[in-house]
């Protein structure tokens, strides 16, 4: 997670390292805490490098610990979903349960 951001945040898109990152990542999505998914997946959107398994990973195993997320995840989550066109619905059905929950 802090590879991708810190070469994305240089605006360096290394595609050969971020294919690997995302191979590297996915079985280790259980070890990963709320910034690891938020920075992993604003990393692959901001650099552009198409990930749709790893987006589909991230997008179910950060769904299953929702409640981990404080707003600045949920807004780097949305924002990377959005950008790269991962429809993310059981991150958003788990976003709107836990809404209703604190009402």
């Amino acid at each position: 997670a802090n590879t991708a951001w810190a070469f994305a945040t240089a605006d360096v898109p290394a595609t050969e390292l971020f294919e690997a990152i995302a191979a590297e990542a996915q079985p280790r999505l259980r070890e990963f805490n709320e910034q690891d998914f938020a920075n992993t997946a604003w990393a692959f959107a901001t650099v552009d490098v198409p990930a749709p398994q790893l987006f589909e990973a991230i997008e179910r195993a950060a769904a299953k610990r929702i409640d981990e997320f404080e707003k600045a995840g949920v807004a780097a989550m949305t924002w990377a979903f959005k950008t790269t066109g991962c429809e993310a619905p059981r991150f958003y059905k788990a976003l709107r349960h836990r809404k209703a929950g604190r009402k």
